[in-house]
């Protein structure tokens, strides 16, 4: 139990993809400019991460390595992401309008995201079993989730802060993600995988 804890903590804290591995950084700061936004967003990345993880270990496991054909992953889990932010969106789009309209185009972009890909890959690659698979996903997810809740939380508070004119905007957003950055580096090296 304390190896899938360590790995969960890992993903979440230690090896956060955003702040320690910067993948996903188009979304991070695109939607990260609304809390409300940002909170949705990392439970849409988070669950597409998760059951896209889950499948790709399935058809990883089942299909193409019985078949010898595991050069065709990147591939087969491009299609399967892309399959499942096609069902949420149209899941969203019939149940939550607001929601929808608030993501905009960065819904579509969790289908060509790095990190929902880099999850499944790496997955493959460190022969995870199911149950690791799903944790990490989970932990890579919610990490996801927790950088981008930070930095949302962070923006809306310089919104009534005197930031320097030619810092407003993307400019002081870089500067607090490298400062985020910094801070969660500064776990490096407590876990490893």
């Amino acid at each position: 139990m304390m190896e899938y804890f360590t790995l969960f903590i890992s993903a979440v804290i230690v090896n956060n993809f955003v702040l320690t591995k910067f993948l996903g950084l188009c979304i991070f700061f695109g939607v990260s400019k609304n809390l409300n936004a940002s909170i949705g967003m990392g439970m849409a990345v988070t669950s597409v991460m998760t059951l896209s993880s889950m499948l790709a270990w399935v058809v990883y496991n089942f299909v193409l390595v019985p078949l010898n054909l595991t050069f065709m992953t990147t591939a087969v889990f491009v299609l399967l992401i892309a399959s499942f932010v096609q069902l949420l969106e149209m899941i969203i789009k019939k149940q939550a309008p607001a929601l929808y309209n608030m993501w905009g185009i960065y819904l579509l972009l969790i289908a060509t995201n790095c990190v929902v890909l880099a999850v499944p890959l790496l997955n493959a690659e460190s022969s995870f079993s199911f149950l690791k698979s799903v944790v990490y996903a989970v932990g890579s997810g919610l990490g996801f989730a927790l950088a981008i809740i930070l930095m949302a939380s962070l923006r809306e508070k310089l919104r009534l802060a005197d930031v320097p004119k030619p810092l407003e905007g993307l400019g002081i957003a870089f500067i607090l993600a490298g400062m985020l950055a910094l801070a969660f580096t500064g776990f490096s090296g407590m876990i490893t995988l």
